[in-house]
């Protein structure tokens, strides 16, 4: 396989980082604000979020990806195929985030909670220097392997039409018919991006307060 090929599928891989990192901080956002009605005592919060959660988690994200395509020209939403993308891969990986954030934000001892508010902490410092620090610790791990999650499963958004890493490597395997060439060099590619994603967030984690170096 030649140079300029290789350079293409780079070319194609920058598509599919850009739409995989503004995905998951996107779905990190929403993980948030879903793992708080999670946590809510009130049910008409948790209701809407578990049925959000059921849902994501539930359909498969090629059907999602395809709902959302279609959607969002049928209410009047004309964007590129690149939103619809980042829109599917963003509330899907939401869904998983928001139960690896529950789950940390639920293991916080109730005892620093209790020391705390003993000592006059107000609800926000509270969340702040003890709740999400330690949710954060706790669930880092998960936070970063669905990110790798997500890097692959972006390939997925080739479906509907936006030209990344995999759809590149479909065109180039056909035009050129040198797909065990093409598609192993597509396979190192993503191999290099999440090892450094698994490398630098392994690094991360040692940083964190709290964490054995």
């Amino acid at each position: 396989m030649s140079i300029k090929l290789f350079e293409l599928l780079l070319q194609a891989s920058i598509y599919t980082v850009t739409i995989s990192v503004v995905s998951i901080l996107i779905g990190f956002a929403i993980a948030i604000v879903i793992s708080a009605m999670l946590l809510s005592r009130q049910q008409l919060f948790v209701l809407p979020a578990q049925i959000f959660i059921s849902f994501f988690r539930g359909v498969p994200l090629l059907v999602q990806l395809l709902l959302i395509y279609n959607l969002l020209p049928a209410i009047g939403l004309n964007v590129p195929s690149i939103v619809a993308a980042v829109v599917g891969l963003s509330l899907c990986t939401a869904a998983y985030q928001a139960e690896n954030l529950r789950g940390g934000f639920a293991s916080v001892p109730m005892g620093l909670v209790e020391s705390a508010e003993m000592v006059g902490m107000t609800p926000v410092q509270i969340f702040r220097r003890i709740k999400a620090p330690i949710a954060l610790r706790l669930t880092f791990p998960a936070l970063v392997n669905e990110a790798i999650l997500i890097l692959k499963a972006s390939s997925l958004v080739s479906v509907v039409g936006v030209i990344e890493l995999t759809r590149m490597a479909q065109d180039l395997a056909g035009s050129t018919f040198l797909p065990l060439e093409i598609f192993a060099s597509a396979g190192l590619i993503y191999f290099v991006i999440n090892w450094i994603v698994a490398l630098a967030g392994g690094l991360i984690e040692r940083s964190l307060p709290g964490v054995p170096r």
